[in-house]
């Protein structure tokens, strides 16, 4: 066992893997946020947009941790600094638990109320689906990873990007 960095990129397999993650996230975030939407959103409402990840789905035939990918997204988009970012439907009912708690058992000056969120102007979502071609002993798996931002408001898709990833694995020859 050899302990390495985690910005070391490693691929034994050829399949998606952690480097396909971070990278992917940075640059569909990059050009997300490069694209005119939110320039014309901030200036139309003097604010930043507020943007939540919702589903990304797997359409692909491996295991893809998604919450991974999800969570990459979701720290590029907040150290951005361009967007605000809003609690995930599954966080939020953490906190408005808390809060429920915090009527009950904290001194009122203290409590937080409910009534008062953020709700998110945009959605990111999209899917990773994937196209496999083998042959002999060479096999080559096709990545492509769909990202849009939905406006929550009027269902507009804002901004579409796809990132393509192609990764040819030779297997040895078995040697008697």
């Amino acid at each position: 066992m050899t302990r390495v960095d985690s910005g070391t990129v490693t691929d034994l397999s050829g399949r998606w893997n952690d480097t396909d993650s971070r990278l992917v996230a940075e640059e569909m975030v990059t050009a997300a946020l490069s694209s005119t939407w939110l320039g014309t959103y901030t200036k139309e409402t003097h604010r930043q947009p507020v943007v939540i990840v919702g589903t990304v789905v797997n359409r692909s035939h491996e295991h893809i941790d998604i919450q991974t990918f999800v969570s990459d997204l979701s720290r590029e988009l907040i150290n951005s600094g361009k967007v605000r970012f809003v609690a995930t439907k599954g966080e939020r009912d953490e906190l408005r638990e808390e809060r429920r708690d915090q009527a009950i058992h904290a001194r009122e000056n203290t409590q937080k109320g409910p009534g008062r969120e953020t709700g998110a102007d945009y959605m990111m979502k999209g899917y990773i689906s994937t196209i496999l071609d083998e042959q002999d002993k060479t096999r080559a798996t096709y990545y492509q990873v769909d990202l849009e931002l939905v406006d929550l408001e009027s269902n507009e898709k804002s901004w579409v990007g796809q990132k393509k990833i192609k990764k040819v694995i030779e297997r040895k020859r078995s040697v008697f």
